[in-house]
């Protein structure tokens, strides 16, 4: 058993430290927590779901109980008190009462055990088994006074196995085909539980058979590209569908569970024992409460041992960026995230910067009680500014033996020493284009600010050398070195600058160039540009200026590329718009407008004598109530139209007078003929009469 979990947890140890720098349970999984097993209405919707939330607040060492407390023991007692009560209901109201130290009468504990007892004889199913095994083991745990031991447990293990496959994984039931690698997690645990209730030794058959079925098991793992393994759970049934965090904790606490009751040795396959460790660690802080409670469970089974307990080599960063002046600080936890004893943690640093050949040096770290972290007082004076490769590797010792083990594996971690590197021999140069003779030389200080002023035409050179120092006067090619010229119509042109050991240098053939800077003469801003991610000084520098004068431009020439457009200037503010209006025309006097007003208004007054003349009389108006409503209609028919002149003269156009006419003379057509048919009508009666 000891050396099972012993290797299990060496395995996860390993893990952690050959394949990267994994974070261990820390704030962030106890804020989740928080969030995901916050009841919604107040309380947990079951006693299954009250387990899960209370053993994961425990075990991440979270104060905080359901406020139903009181509530909750009763539905504990009561659900153990009941006759009725499902085997499940049972098992999840036991692992409650074990968190929260329910005050029960022991005659409870001793009524509900024969009846488990009954459960395990007559148990046609895996989860029959599992639920009153497990409620067994948790009476054995709370009073050793009560008889839980089986009598048959053979028996009860081959009724379990029967219920396995060949590939290792288990059945629910004898009538379900389905296979699930999460129910082998729970077989074992079950078989587990029987081991330890047995009132007999185990047949050694039997447990070699099991033994024979993790294998079998281990041997259907899935494998990412990074070498996790995993169970990858495809059964969907009436349990609810399993994924692969789930299943492939079930098989860890299965495994776990089975090793800590046996007495012989598992021979678990490292490098998949490795890969599912890694899987657990690697999964982050799971979206949904039941996923993390599947992780924290694992992880805890893991842990919880009387050999070892795994181990972190926790990092800020997966790439360390440090000055010479830095100290290098690691911490070392468990995968709960408890800060591990004093151990020595040895640095190996790797020399693989640049050119230079790859050399070894082994240093150990110092550990800081106080603050529970391993460092690294200051580099080696003979470690110069550059990229490394830092591996580390963690030793545990005590007081009794030199060297219990070693967790195993190494971390390896890229690390940036930086500094501050010397810029010296900066001179920028005009030269002639037959012989290479200096015509202008400036010197230039890249620590400070330039101005310099330079003229040259296209039968000139010019040149920018200067020389980069480590502070160990050892030559740096960094990652960035450009000189870019500007004209001032906005064309730039980059060029990289070379080197050969410490000196850097560039020369600029304009005779050559001409083309490429489209023939513009004018003058051209300097810029220069040396960065890498090891110099503390790395700079952009503007230098000055230089006057070119190049030879117009052929017909044919390229012409420059137009300019971007920044984007944001459309969306600015645009020029304003000044508009002025034209003058007014000029009017006529006004008498001459009233005069033509007194001509327009003119035949409506004839028109009025011309009705007085004729003696118009209101005597034939039609008196009957229909042809009265046409006469009006058709009057006012008349008025309307008289009005929609006059809109026309003030405000209304043309094409809208018209339009409106047209509907009203359709109905001044059609009043104006039943009024003048009624006249006629009437004028014909009173001839005849």
């Amino acid at each position: 058993m000891a050396k099972v979990l012993g290797f299990l947890v060496l395995a996860l140890s390993v893990l952690i430290c050959e394949a990267a720098i994994f974070k261990p349970i820390s704030e962030s999984h106890r804020s989740a927590a928080l969030e995901l097993f916050t009841p919604a209405h107040g309380s947990l919707s079951s006693l299954e779901e009250t387990y899960e939330a209370l053993r994961t607040f425990e075990v991440l060492g979270i104060k905080k109980q359901p406020d139903q407390r009181v509530a909750t023991c009763v539905t504990v007692g009561d659900t153990l008190s009941s006759p009725t009560s499902a085997l499940k209901d049972l098992f999840q109201a036991l692992r409650v009462n074990g968190l929260l130290n329910c005050e029960l009468n022991k005659k409870t504990l001793a009524g509900i055990a024969p009846r488990l007892k009954d459960a395990v004889k007559s148990a046609s199913s895996l989860l029959d088994y599992y639920y009153s095994v497990g409620s067994l083991v948790l009476i054995k745990g709370l009073n050793s006074d009560v008889d839980v031991h089986l009598e048959s447990a053979d028996s009860v293990v081959r009724s379990i196995k029967a219920l396995s496959q060949s590939d290792g994984r288990w059945r629910y039931s004898s009538n379900n085909p389905e296979f699930s690698t999460y129910a082998a997690g729970i077989a074992l645990e079950s078989l587990a539980g029987v081991i330890s209730l047995a009132s007999s030794e185990i047949d050694q058959s039997l447990i070699s058979m099991v033994k024979s079925d993790i294998s079998k098991l281990l041997d259907g793992l899935e494998k990412y590209d990074d070498g996790a393994y995993y169970f990858d759970e495809k059964l969907a049934d009436a349990h609810g569908h399993q994924g692969p965090l789930s299943a492939s904790s079930a098989v860890v606490r299965g495994i776990t569970a089975f090793a800590a009751v046996s007495t012989e040795n598992l021979n678990l396959p490292g490098d998949k024992i490795l890969g599912l460790a890694r899987f657990l660690l690697g999964a982050g802080v799971p979206g949904n409460a039941k996923d993390l409670y599947y992780q924290i469970e694992a992880l805890t089974s893991l842990e919880n041992n009387r050999v070892s307990i795994p181990l972190i080599l926790s990092l800020p960063t997966s790439v360390l960026s440090l000055t010479r002046k830095d100290q290098l600080k690691v911490k070392v936890n468990t995968v709960l995230g408890a800060t591990a004893p004093s151990l020595t943690v040895k640095l190996k640093q790797i020399f693989s910067s640049g050119s230079k050949d790859a050399s070894v040096i082994d240093q150990d770290l110092k550990f800081d009680h106080k603050n529970g972290v391993h460092y690294l007082d200051a580099l080696r004076k003979d470690i110069d500014v550059g990229s490394y490769i830092f591996s580390f590797e963690i030793v545990l010792h005590d007081s009794e033996h030199k060297m219990i083990y070693a967790t195993g594996g190494r971390t390896k971690v890229p690390i940036y020493v930086t500094g501050v590197i010397k810029v010296d021999n900066a001179d920028i140069s005009v030269l002639d284009s037959d012989l290479g003779n200096i015509e202008t030389r400036k010197k230039l200080d890249l620590a400070g600010k330039n101005s310099i002023s330079l003229s040259a035409n296209h039968l000139q050179k010019l040149r920018l050398s200067f020389q980069l120092t480590s502070p160990l006067g050892n030559a740096l090619k960094p990652h960035q070195a450009f000189l870019k010229l500007s004209h001032e119509s906005k064309v730039e042109h980059i060029f990289v600058v070379g080197n050969s050991g410490k000196q850097f240098e560039i020369i600029l053939d304009f005779l050559g160039l001409v083309e490429k800077f489209f023939y513009l003469s004018g003058r051209y801003d300097i810029q220069l540009t040396v960065g890498d991610a090891v110099m503390e000084n790395s700079f952009l520098q503007p230098l000055g200026s230089v006057e070119l004068d190049l030879p117009e431009a052929p017909e044919k020439a390229a012409r420059p590329p137009p300019q971007a457009v920044d984007p944001s200037s459309r969306f600015g503010p645009k020029a304003e718009i000044a508009h002025i209006f034209r003058a007014p025309e000029k009017r006529p006097p006004s008498n001459l407008s009233y005069a033509f007003l007194a001509l327009v208004l003119l035949p409506f007054v004839g028109f009025l004598v011309g009705l007085l003349r004729l003696r118009v009389n209101l005597k034939n108006f039609p008196t009957a109530s229909a042809p009265a409503a046409f006469a009006i209609l058709f009057h006012l028919a008349i008025v309307a139209v008289l009005s929609l002149y006059s809109l026309f003269w003030l405000k209304l156009n043309l094409f809208t007078t018209l339009k409106a006419l047209g509907f009203l003379g359709i109905f001044l057509l059609f009043v104006g003929h039943r009024t003048l048919s009624h006249l006629a009508s009437t004028s014909a009666k009173l001839k005849s009469a």
